[in-house]
């Protein structure tokens, strides 16, 4: 059975500049602090944390929405592609990112839950509150 969790941080940032930043290359290891391959397109590929993540990008709602088939080198053999859903939404010059990740093969939600927060939204946090 998989497991899903949701999760929400406000980034001193408007939603396009976090949806290019999500989507490109440079600026998703910059806020990140480690190296990221992105292709901006549906269908392309992209890899995140030197290669741990990986996946495709499935959707892309300009400056609301993405939506991407989401791994680690963590999942057990044989699982399938987790999907991720980055919701980002204007709160004045803020705006709320929200993370909804489903298809999380049982047991590893929290691991996950611990990661996005460490590794993710904190180091945005910081970034952000530095970039103008």
């Amino acid at each position: 059975m998989s497991r899903t969790i949701k999760l929400s941080v406000q980034l001193n940032a408007a939603p396009e500049k976090l949806y290019n930043a999500w989507l490109n290359s440079e600026e998703h290891s910059r806020f990140t602090g480690a190296e990221a391959v992105i292709e901006n397109k549906i269908g392309g590929e992209f890899s995140a944390w030197d290669g741990y993540i990986e996946g495709t990008t499935n959707e892309l709602y300009p400056n609301t929405k993405i939506v991407q088939a989401w791994r680690t080198t963590d999942f057990p053999d044989g699982s399938p592609d987790s999907r991720l859903e980055i919701l980002l939404e204007p709160e004045g010059e803020m705006t709320m990112l929200t993370l909804v990740h489903s298809g999380i093969p049982e047991g590893m939600e929290k691991e996950f839950e611990h990661g996005w927060l460490d590794y993710y939204f904190e180091p945005m946090k910081n970034y952000y509150s530095n970039v103008k």
